[in-house]
């Protein structure tokens, strides 16, 4: 069997029907991101409410919403009417899910949201189905073709509803002003909270373990300091403590290798000029991004005269499970 080539195939289709949404968005969406918006501002929140795969796709929808500022909640469709309709209040917003739009157990519960000033929006495949004509906004996901060789199995139609969501939850994000620093509140474990919440001082090697010497020392010397300091780099800074360049032992091989008297030079002469530094007071993020971007291993920390106080070491955020 040609499984790469029956594997492209689904993910060629679930392409289509994802660029067919993109080319469909309409006012209705932006109609939907303003009724939210208003809700959540409002201190309101967001009811998803879905059964079978579109209900796990709520789920997914919902912890997205939440994770970036939007409040939300899933509403489980089976026991809403048993007493779960007490996590809905006025204000609400309520997202119904149904690639149909005609799930038994999702139409039996709009009669008891309408005794509650909410908002209805629904994500479905069928602007005529009974869901679409009872909510105040619709939103398209119908699809052609499900990915599935049977076209039974939900597969595009998930997909394009889950995109759906993460579309609505980004715009949110943005419409509101979410920023990182609200990210990282929200998520304080793990590697994604530690490189936010974490500011560059709290992260550096400090000055006492920098090894700092001036541009007339021979690199015999430099390497000296580097090592009763057990650091990867020396910064040099000039007689007013400003920093000039920084010298690495990957500087030393690399110069070693052509020239085996190396030691004896000046460090003025090899190093490297205006290296990339960041400020104390910086996120940690802004660490990880800037080693990435100019692929170095030693990041100078400065204060706002430019001059050294620290230094990152990139094997130290592995122990910091910043890496």
């Amino acid at each position: 069997m040609q499984y790469l080539e029956k594997a492209r195939r689904v993910l060629d289709v679930e392409i289509f029907e994802l660029q067919r949404l993109r080319d469909r968005l309409d006012e209705s969406f932006t109609r939907a991101i303003d009724l939210i918006r208003e809700a959540v501002e409002a201190r309101g929140k967001i009811v998803v409410l879905g059964v079978g795969k579109s209900g796990q796709i709520g789920k997914k929808i919902a912890a997205t919403l939440t994770s970036t500022g939007s409040p939300a909640v899933v509403l489980n469709s089976l026991n809403a009417l048993h007493g779960d309709l007490g996590m809905v209040a006025d204000g609400d917003v309520v997202l119904a899910l149904s690639a149909s739009g005609e799930t038994e157990e999702l139409l039996r519960i709009l009669p008891a949201l309408a005794r509650f000033q909410v908002r209805i929006i629904a994500i479905c495949g069928d602007p005529k189905s009974t869901l679409a004509q009872n909510c105040e906004v619709f939103l398209d996901v119908n699809i052609e073709q499900e990915a599935c060789p049977l076209n039974l199995a939900p597969t595009s139609s998930t997909t394009v509803m889950l995109a759906l969501g993460d579309a609505i939850a980004m715009v949110l994000l943005e419409a509101r002003g979410f920023q990182k620093e609200d990210f990282a509140r929200f998520h304080p474990a793990g590697m994604i909270g530690r490189s936010l919440l974490l500011r560059v001082h709290q992260i550096m090697r400090p000055r006492d373990a920098l090894a700092v010497v001036a541009p007339d020392t021979a690199i015999r010397s430099v390497l000296k300091s580097m090592t009763a300091v057990r650091a990867g780099a020396a910064v040099v800074a000039d007689g007013d403590g400003k920093l000039l360049g920084i010298f690495t032992h990957g500087d030393f091989a690399r110069h070693f290798q052509s020239d085996p008297r190396v030691g004896e030079r000046l460090v003025a002469d090899l190093m490297t000029l205006n290296p990339v530094t960041v400020q104390k007071d910086k996120l940690a993020v802004e660490v990880l991004n800037l080693l990435e971007r100019h692929r170095i291993d030693d990041l100078v920390v400065v204060d706002d005269q430019q001059v050294p106080v620290g230094i990152v070491d990139s094997q130290d955020l592995t122990k910091l499970k910043l890496l």
